[in-house]
């Protein structure tokens, strides 16, 4: 009896197609996660100075910067942006990419308010038209 192989182009054919089947079903798997977040209720209060010190505390610096400014190689730019606390709760719950999950039992959802209290602190940064050294 003789084994058949695949040629070297049948090979690549069926190393791409398990790759697209893979990546796939990773996107499925997290629409179907994100789908599952649940909105959080807002805390009442929030303090931006204890946000300053937890954003320092719990390293949110070293990937997003110390004023949230975020790097193209490391995390989103996550100052000033206008999200709402429930969606900026459930994403650092359940976030995608290379950041972590942080549960409620690491960081609870009244430090999440200060953090992002904090975040909505920042100003914007000037447009790039402003700046000579970009024009």
């Amino acid at each position: 009896m003789k084994i058949r192989t695949l040629s070297k182009t049948g090979r690549f054919a069926a190393l791409v197609a398990a790759a697209a089947l893979l990546m796939f079903a990773r996107q499925q798997a997290h629409a179907q996660n994100a789908a599952k977040t649940q909105p959080v209720e807002t805390p009442a209060a929030a303090n931006a100075e204890n946000g300053k010190r937890l954003y320092t505390s719990y390293g949110c610096y070293e990937c997003h910067g110390r004023e949230g400014q975020g790097s193209p190689v490391s995390g989103a730019r996550l100052a000033p942006r206008p999200i709402e606390l429930r969606y900026f709760i459930a994403y650092v719950r359940q976030p995608s990419g290379q950041m972590p999950p942080y549960t409620a039992k690491v960081v609870s959802d009244a430090e999440l308010a200060d953090i992002r209290a904090f975040l909505n602190t920042v100003p914007q940064p000037p447009p790039a038209k402003s700046i000579p050294l970009l024009n």
